[in-house]
């Protein structure tokens, strides 16, 4: 186990001029894309984090949840199975509607995160697969609560979020987004309403204070941005 109370959080995003991240509208090998994974290995981070529309689209491909009828209740505890990874690839799947058939993607053991809502069946179908689970909170994830047990259960002490704008905002609002690293492709997109970076619903928390670590001049006219994230900005009276 870690010791560490809490990772790194680190969001690294690939976006247009305008901040829009929907990639398909750019073509199948947009200018700068390969880029994406150069700079994300640079962090050295020992996890990387996604929302089931994510990972439902790019991985489990649309399958059924694995379900194991007749279980019997279980416990709302969070379940560490027998991994001996050093890599992880976490899941966020507040009602458990992800259907896996493996515990790994690639070399990196998959974490799911849950809400205590999900049924028991589904729990046990992630113990037969060996795939990890910790719950976030009754009904709601508690992001805070989430990022703790992570740091305490596994070894992982840096991960990047590499969600869609709703999951990114969520953190972000909960102040828990420690740097924003971001790959700005020469394209502008226009596209209205379209996925950003960050979003926050109707209800959105304060703007953020960023500081410039880092600008660096990529291939294919690319620029990638790193800021520490900072204090909330106040609002005028």
């Amino acid at each position: 186990m870690s010791s560490q109370a809490r990772p790194r959080v680190i969001a690294h995003m690939m976006s247009s001029l305008d901040g829009r991240i929907i990639v398909q509208r750019w073509g199948k090998n947009p200018p700068g894309r390969a880029d994406y994974e150069t700079t994300a290995n640079t962090y050295d981070a020992q996890a990387w984090l996604c929302g089931r529309v994510t990972m439902e689209k790019d991985f489990t491909k649309g399958r059924p949840p694995r379900l194991k009828p007749d279980t019997p209740p279980l416990d709302r505890q969070d379940f560490v199975a027998d991994h001996r990874a050093e890599s992880f690839a976490i899941a966020v799947d507040a009602h458990g509607k992800l259907g896996w058939n493996a515990a790994r993607i690639d070399d990196d053991h998959i974490i799911a995160v849950l809400s205590e809502q999900v049924p028991d069946a589904y729990l046990a179908g992630l113990r037969e697969l060996g795939i990890s689970y910790v719950f976030g909170g009754r009904t709601e994830l508690d992001f805070a609560v989430v990022l703790e047990k992570l740091g305490r259960l596994f070894p992982i002490q840096t991960i990047l979020l590499e969600g869609g704008g709703h999951l990114n905002g969520s953190l972000l609002k909960a102040g828990l987004v420690d740097e924003i690293s971001q790959l700005i492709l020469p394209l502008a997109d226009g596209a209205s309403p379209s996925a950003m970076s960050f979003e926050q619903g109707p209800a959105p928390g304060p703007a953020r204070h960023l500081k410039l670590l880092a600008l660096e001049q990529r291939p294919h006219d690319v620029l990638w941005l790193r800021y520490e994230v900072g204090k909330e900005v106040k609002e005028q009276a």
